[in-house]
């Protein structure tokens, strides 16, 4: 019986092996376009998120965030409930239409009212004084970067 299924198994691996084997099978309308990365998919785009941020600020410096870093309010840093740690958004103020850029490195809002909790400097950065109407852009997550490789 094994001398029957050896000579099969080693047609299945061989003919497997064939199939896998590289070639030119991609149609003309799916090769990758000029200025991609061989092998890289792009991200899947997120829409802009808009909503009230908030911020935090004296209370909460030096206290563990959920990275595991000690918060500082004069880092340019924010809180989100989804995006993973590590992510970087533009924000925009609709309001004064000032930008910044910032690192996501911990979680909340709490309020499920608002969207995202700015750093200090981040919201000094876009002149707010309270809670304002924002759009999140995403620029960035941790996984794209790992695909994109070194510069």
């Amino acid at each position: 019986m094994l001398r029957v299924l050896s000579p099969i198994a080693a047609t299945l691996v061989f003919a497997t092996a064939l199939g896998a084997a590289p070639g030119n099978s991609t149609p003309d309308s799916q090769k990758e376009a000029p200025g991609q990365i061989q092998g890289h998919k792009p991200a899947r785009t997120r829409k802009p998120q808009v909503g009230r941020a908030s911020w935090y600020g004296r209370i909460f410096q030096n206290k563990k965030t959920a990275s595991g870093e000690p918060y500082d309010m004069f880092d340019l840093t924010a809180a989100h409930r989804s995006l993973p740690i590590g992510s970087w958004v533009k924000v925009t103020d609709l309001k004064t239409e000032r930008t910044v850029v910032v690192r996501i490195n911990d979680r909340g809002p709490v309020l499920s009212s608002r969207i995202i909790d700015l750093s200090y400097e981040a919201a000094k950065v876009l002149g707010m004084r309270g809670i304002d109407r924002v759009r999140l852009e995403v620029l960035q997550t941790p996984e794209l970067a790992d695909n994109l490789g070194p510069q």
